[in-house]
């Protein structure tokens, strides 16, 4: 390897563990030959992201009337976007001005600031946001600038109340301001491309905060980041620098690859019939939610066969009645975790090597998780680290991406998979998968959460955990494409039983008090059929025991799924979509009784259960705006909802924005 080959490597590792958290489906990016200049123009404008990690400092005073101090620390891994102004003298001094917002993780303990529980009141702070906007001096020398940077600085915190008396909560939103001051290191390592290291200090004035009840609540703040950031010059129309056949997703170099999506999906449902209400039903009163996700995929070579991927995210929104009333349920874009503003996430962050074993080959694609390459047919690929199970299992091209086509989980997922996650569908895992010309054959071992719907995992591995393995043959039915794709996992989990706790009522429905080391198993048949160019069918039938609580995703433990996704083109529309589908859910016996008797699953629980089987109709269409753009309407119908013939039918309307690059 030359030097230049050996420095674009390095700049590949380099931007595999970067976190550029922007504002997540991609098309091609066709490799570039690559064309490093001898010297990079800092002066200009640029745009950019960063991730990395904060510490905060806080002391804070509640009077309600009694006072109580605390001193706290608040730290984690924070996210978010920058853009600026350079001018470089001749001389080498640059001067120039930037703008940027951080975001905290979504786990919770990375944005409480303090806290308090008083016999009169429970309360906290918690950040949402810290922005700047500061004046940068420096000296750059050919691709290395250092500089120096300060300036104004503001904080949007939200403090939250609950009095013992009347257990309503408070809320009180502002902005707190002060100043910011640090210093970076950056290298220009392509034509429009560069990578910083930073670190940024910022104290914020006193917050002094009176709710309705009369307690006070007033704090400090300190904040300091170290982050990592990455930006793109941006040549405007016209100027001397400008390169018109390079955009803003151009790499410059065949070492690495970005992509990007942004979508935005509202729904809402009118008033339904629901004579009683329980913790985990579906809000009977009409309602609208919209959840917004934001995504960078980096993806970087490092050594022949080896790739490592990245996947940085901004994510913001609800779920129809916080994500629970129904099993399954409307949108794959609702979290679990409520972010009323963008909560950043280190969503995907693993390595890849593929063993070529010779004979023909084949094209991949560019794509937000494969690096566009040619490969053996017959190859070997190893994965590790933290991704989705369903990024490597249950491929389906109907139903299978809730950004571009159906939304509902038991639709675009199987029902009854409960595949190892976090409350964002993430966990870590190593697969391996052989694949020749008619037959892929895949295995995965995955950590599995500490307990039920946690975003903690068990860190028992080999002993708790998941294995997943999946046999996809490839076919053709009257000289159309088709795939069978057969699934079997198996679990070891902290868990509790339904059973037990039905059998024992001292422990009052609390399943928790059953926990321990239980097997849960399962199985998946995805079938997708090609009918004509335009024209594909979908089915799945998926199944677990159904002896012990869901630990990942959804309370269905038997569902069928079948659909069809129609293409535009006869009317003139070619990259519009058309997708109708259904499924129907349903409980085993032990774990129907356990809801009936009022015990809450993840999702559902209603306090009574006239069990009858959950029918779910999806139907939508996707308006291609442009080849990177996607307006999209969806109406599903829901009978039974959380397997309650005492509640709904409920019809939900969504609308969906999707864009790519």
């Amino acid at each position: 390897m030359n030097h230049r080959s050996l420095a674009h490597a390095l700049a590949g590792v380099a931007l595999g563990v970067l976190a550029p958290g922007g504002p997540a489906a991609a098309v091609d990016l066709p490799l570039k030959a690559t064309r490093l200049h001898p010297a990079f123009d800092w002066s200009g404008f640029y745009i950019g992201g960063h991730a990395g990690y904060h510490r905060g400092s806080s002391r804070a005073t509640l009077a309600d009337p009694a006072i109580s101090t605390t001193n706290s620390i608040v730290s984690g891994v924070i996210g978010g976007v920058q853009a600026g102004y350079n001018h470089r003298l001749s001389s080498g001094v640059l001067f120039g001005v930037e703008a940027d917002l951080s975001f905290p993780n979504y786990l919770p303990t990375n944005h409480v600031v303090s806290g308090f529980a008083t016999a009169r009141s429970t309360a906290e702070e918690r950040w949402d946001y810290v922005g700047t906007a500061r004046g940068r001096v420096g000296y750059a020398s050919g691709r290395w600038l250092a500089y120096a940077t300060g300036g104004f600085a503001w904080a949007g915190e939200r403090f939250l109340n609950t009095p013992a008396a009347v257990d309503v909560e408070e809320k009180h939103i502002g902005i707190r301001t002060g100043w910011a001051a640090g210093a970076g290191l950056e290298y220009a390592f392509a034509p429009h491309w560069s990578v910083r290291l930073e670190y940024l200090h910022a104290r914020f004035g006193k917050a002094d905060v009176r709710f309705p009840s009369g307690t006070q609540f007033s704090s400090t703040l300190d904040f300091q980041s170290l982050r990592l950031g990455l930006n793109r010059k941006v040549d405007w129309p016209g100027s001397k620098n400008g390169t018109p056949t390079s955009d803003l997703t151009d790499p410059e170099s065949d070492r690495w690859e970005i992509h990007g999506q942004t979508t935005y999906l509202g729904q809402g449902y009118p008033a339904f019939r629901a004579p009683y209400t329980g913790p985990n039903s579906l809000t009977p009163a009409r309602q609208a939610q919209a959840t917004w996700s934001n995504s960078l995929y980096l993806n970087a070579r490092l050594w022949e066969g080896g790739e490592i991927y990245y996947n940085p995210e901004l994510l913001q929104g609800f779920g129809l009645s916080d994500t629970v009333g129904i099993a399954g349920f409307t949108s794959g874009e609702a979290q679990k975790s409520n972010f009323p503003y963008p909560h950043y996430n280190t969503s995907r962050l693993f390595v890849r090597q593929t063993f070529g074993l010779g004979g023909e080959q084949e094209q991949l694609a560019s794509a937000q998780q494969q690096l566009a390459n040619k490969v053996d047919v017959n190859r070997l690929t190893l994965q590790a680290g933290k991704f989705s199970v369903g990024d490597v299992f249950d491929g389906n091209a109907y139903a299978k991406d809730t950004r571009k086509d159906f939304i509902n989980w038991s639709i675009w997922a199987p029902g009854a998979f409960d595949y190892a996650a976090d409350k964002l569908g993430l966990t870590y895992g190593m697969t391996a998968e052989l694949n020749a010309k008619q037959w892929a054959l895949r295995g995965g071992y995955f950590l599995i959460g500490a307990e039920s719907n946690s975003n903690n995992f068990d860190t028992l591995a080999f002993r708790r955990g998941q294995y997943v393995a999946e046999l996809e043959t490839r076919y053709s039915l009257l000289s159309r494409p088709g795939k069978l794709r057969t699934i079997a996992w198996f679990s070891n989990a902290n868990s509790g039983s339904y059973r037990e706790t039905l059998d024992n009522p001292a422990l009052n429905l609390d399943i928790s008090l059953t926990r321990r080391g239980r097997i849960k198993y399962g199985y998946v048949v995805n079938l997708e059929q090609a009918l004509t160019d335009d024209i594909g069918l979908f089915g799945r039938w998926s199944w677990n025991n159904g002896k012990t609580e869901i630990m990942s995703f959804t309370d269905i433990d038997a569902s069928l799924s079948l659909g069809a996704s129609i293409k535009g083109a006869r009317w003139g529309r070619p990259d519009d979509v058309i997708g109708l589908g259904g499924a129907i859910n349903a409980l085993s016996r032990d774990h129907r009784d356990f809801i009936a008797a009022g015990g809450l699953g993840p999702l559902i629980g209603d306090g009574r259960l006239n069990y009858r089987k959950e029918r779910i109709l999806e139907t939508y269409y996707a308006y291609a705006l442009s080849r990177h753009l996607t307006l999209t309407a969806d109406y599903q119908l829901i009978t039974n909802p959380a397997y309650n013939a005492d509640r709904g039918p409920v019809h939900v309307f969504s609308g969906r924005f999707h864009g790519e690059f």
